[in-house]
């Protein structure tokens, strides 16, 4: 009997309790009032003050004329975002909403009409809040913020008309699974929370600990959403009695924290609830207090993204310390650089020490880096220096004169972000052993190659007239015309001898190509011979054995040879997932797949599904770590 009187429409004044009377009295003067949908679409103003606060919109549409829309964003029943889709007028009216709390991507997975997504969504805050008694807030949340559990519930009524009342009749003979949109309302994915479901309980009220330790966490300030972190990382706080868990965190206050640093730390490091008051933390916030750091600075640095090993700071600190930082240098370090601490819980800054040690660097060596650090984050500062090395090395510098340049010259290398070695080698028109001759001389030279500049082609070497003949008489022979700006422009591109430049066409003849397909090849993209015979080689291999393109394929498109192969590998491993799931044509033409830049092939192709920024930056992590 309980439960059917819960399914009954609540009372007006039950109802007025929770909305406030003006509004009602205005919703009632509708003719077409009623007070249960009016309950289940209306968001009470009484929630939490952490919610975060969303504006919303509607157009209205009107086949004759427009009524007078109900509440204003100032008054009492829009507090913390809530709105009214409920329209006074006595003509026909078409509501078009555009405000919900999930992002277009998340209603986009549940359904392309946001009527349908407001019927569902109202009927499983009833069914949680009327019928199974959880907290309105609570159920609200749930609805909103589990787009894939309520991708199941529409499945099921998607040949249903109006979806709220199908869903309603749904409920009263199919109870669901609240563990489900109730861990990824936390913010967890279905792939994450699988594990964590019980196999003995469906109601969220029959684990009460559960829900009393979540309401702990919600009532200090830590969005819903973010909770679900903490779960997965600490799941054994959720089975704490009553008390406990409150005061783990009165505990945190204790020590000086303001109650904003603790939700960003908690949040990023849910460690640090479970057991007692976690020590390392305790030893770095001391060390931080004695360096002059006051004690908040390490709340707002923080990102609630990342996850961070206190004990590894602990060791980042005392080896600064080991290296000659007095506690007032290493203030102001760590207030100037929060990254050296923060980045990886100060990883970086190790692998970067153990790196130029490794090269021959030393102790004071690295003390003069760091004191002196550049204005730059310290994980991209090593990530230029990776890419500095791997430039000297494809443009064939010396081991020795590698090593050198790497420990003098540091900062060149870790402040700048270089260009591709093809790229900069074409742009000056010069060959390796001339680039190495220019930054042996001058490594400052290398600020001038960094990507976003222009980089001017340098003058002539002195190259013997018998070269540059050479050279004439090469094109001449593939059918250039003497002195015509297609000679000129091959010219500037080629690099090397002519020699060279000949065994390399003889390569591409010999690879199956006519000789006359080879010459217009070479008119169209000449850069193809700057190219030793073997990077030619398994670029051609690629194209066939491994995308399955003919080669006379390159006769069109010639430029093919210019990109790296793992270019073309990440370009074709995002365009084969899309084409499988339909999201691309297939056959494309390689000048199609190949050509645009990055962000036109994103906006051409990832962004036709869901998922691909997503899968199109794993296959970059998968390429890059192979």
């Amino acid at each position: 009997m309980a439960h059917l009187w819960k399914l009954q429409k609540p009372s007006p004044l039950q109802w007025i309790s929770r909305v406030g009377r003006e509004e009602v009295i205005r919703l009632i003067n509708n003719s077409t009032f009623d007070s249960r949908k009016a309950l289940c679409n209306t968001k009470i103003s009484n929630l939490h003050p952490s919610r975060e606060f969303c504006s919303k919109e509607a157009y209205i549409i009107k086949s004759a004329s427009v009524g007078n829309q109900l509440g204003s964003p100032k008054s009492s029943f829009f507090h913390h975002g809530m709105t009214l889709c409920w329209i006074k007028t006595s003509f026909l009216v078409h509501i078009r909403v555009f405000c919900t709390d999930k992002s277009p991507k998340d209603l986009q997975a549940v359904s392309r009409n946001p009527r349908v997504v407001l019927e569902a969504q109202a009927a499983l805050v009833d069914y949680l809040h009327s019928t199974r008694g959880l907290q309105f807030p609570d159920a609200e949340h749930m609805s909103k913020h589990s787009p894939n559990f309520l991708a199941k519930l529409l499945k099921k009524v998607e040949e249903e008309e109006d979806t709220g009342r199908a869903l309603t009749r749904f409920f009263r003979y199919h109870p669901i699974n609240e563990f489900e949109p109730f861990f990824e309302g936390m913010g967890l994915k279905p792939s994450e929370f699988d594990s964590f479901l019980p196999r003995d309980l469906m109601f969220l009220s029959d684990n009460e600990k559960l829900l009393e330790n979540y309401h702990v966490l919600c009532d200090y300030g830590i969005a819903r959403g973010k909770i679900g972190k903490i779960y997965r990382e600490a799941t054994e706080i959720f089975s704490h009695e009553p008390g406990i868990l409150g005061s783990k965190l009165q505990a945190y206050e204790g020590l000086g924290l303001s109650k904003s640093s603790i939700i960003k730390i908690v949040a990023s490091s849910p460690i640090l609830l479970v057991g007692d008051v976690n020590r390392e933390f305790v030893k770095v916030i001391e060390w931080l207090e004695d360096i002059g750091i006051q004690l908040d600075w390490i709340g707002g640095n923080l990102s609630e993204k990342n996850s961070y090993d206190w004990s590894r700071m602990l060791v980042i600190l005392r080896y600064l310390t080991e290296l000659g930082f007095t506690n007032q240098e290493l203030g102001a370090l760590i207030r100037k650089h929060p990254d050296f601490l923060l980045d990886g819980s100060g990883k970086v800054v190790l692998l970067l020490s153990g790196w130029l040690l490794k090269l021959g660097g030393t102790k004071k060596g690295l003390f003069g880096l760091f004191s002196q650090f550049p204005d730059i984050q310290i994980g991209s500062f090593m990530k230029n220096m990776r890419c500095g090395l791997i430039f000297l090395i494809e443009i064939e510098m010396d081991p020795g004169n590698i090593q050198k340049l790497l420990l003098t010259h540091t900062e060149v290398f870790g402040f700048n972000s270089l260009k591709k070695a093809n790229s900069i080698l074409t742009y000056l028109n010069v060959g390796r052993k001339r680039l190495c001759r220019i930054i042996k001389d001058d490594p400052h030279q290398l600020n001038k190659y960094v990507l976003g500049s222009k980089i001017n082609r340098l003058p002539n070497s002195g190259e013997s007239e018998k070269s540059l003949g050479e050279k004439k008489k090469f094109l001449l022979h593939l059918g250039f015309v003497d002195n015509s700006q297609e000679m000129e422009k091959a010219l500037k591109v080629f690099r090397g001898k002519g020699s060279e430049l000949q065994d390399r066409y003889d390569f591409l003849v010999k690879t199956g190509l006519e000789a006359n397909d080879v010459s217009n090849m070479i008119k169209l993209a000449p850069q193809i011979l700057n190219q030793k015979i073997d990077v030619l080689q398994s670029k051609i291999d690629f194209l066939v054995n491994n995308l399955g393109y003919p080669l006379s394929s390159l006769m069109v498109f010639p430029a093919y040879m210019s990109y790296t192969v793992e270019r073309v590998k990440l370009r074709f491993l995002m365009y084969n997932w899309l084409r499988d799931r339909g999201k691309a044509r297939p056959a494309l033409a390689l000048s199609s797949i190949l050509a645009c830049s990055d962000k036109i092939f994103t906006k051409r192709f990832v962004n036709h599904h869901p998922e691909g920024p997503v899968v199109w930056e794993n296959f970059k992590k998968a390429l890059s770590s192979s």
